[in-house]
């Protein structure tokens, strides 16, 4: 990896990995899948070439699931703590990172979002509710 690289991690620690710019996008995506997968009103993914990333650690504690009737998607994850990883496309030729796993600041700035007509209904933007640097005071 270059010097403009980027790490992250699993919660536990015990999977690392690298991306570096540029990304082939960085956006939020709506769908069912991905709202299952991140447990939230969406996920933030950034797409890299395969050539962009690296695991830097714990590779053998990463498994993949494949949803048998999605032509594109898939879930990786640290069997340790169980938190989101990236994975490869079927293809090979691109992996797909959870934004959230990040410890370093990827640069660059969302650009989209993705299956909105495929949002939770509960949704709200967050520029509509209030903001707190730490939680609320009763």
């Amino acid at each position: 990896m270059n010097r403009e690289s980027c790490s992250g991690s699993c919660l536990c620690g015990a999977v690392g990995y690298e991306i570096s710019p540029p990304y082939a996008f960085f956006q939020y995506c709506h769908c069912s899948r991905c709202r299952k997968f991140s447990g939230s009103a969406h996920a933030a993914n950034i797409l890299v070439a395969e050539r962009q990333f690296a695991w830097t650690r714990g590779d053998d504690q990463v498994r993949r699931y494949e949803v048998p009737d999605a032509r594109y998607f898939c879930t990786a994850f640290c069997t340790v703590c169980g938190s989101s990883l990236p994975w490869r496309t079927r293809n090979g030729k691109f992996v797909l990172v959870p934004a959230g796993t990040l410890d370093d600041d990827p640069g660059g700035a969302l650009e989209r979002n993705i299956f909105w007509a495929s949002r939770a209904p509960w949704y709200q933007p967050v520029d509509n509710l209030p903001f707190f640097d730490e939680g609320p005071k009763s």
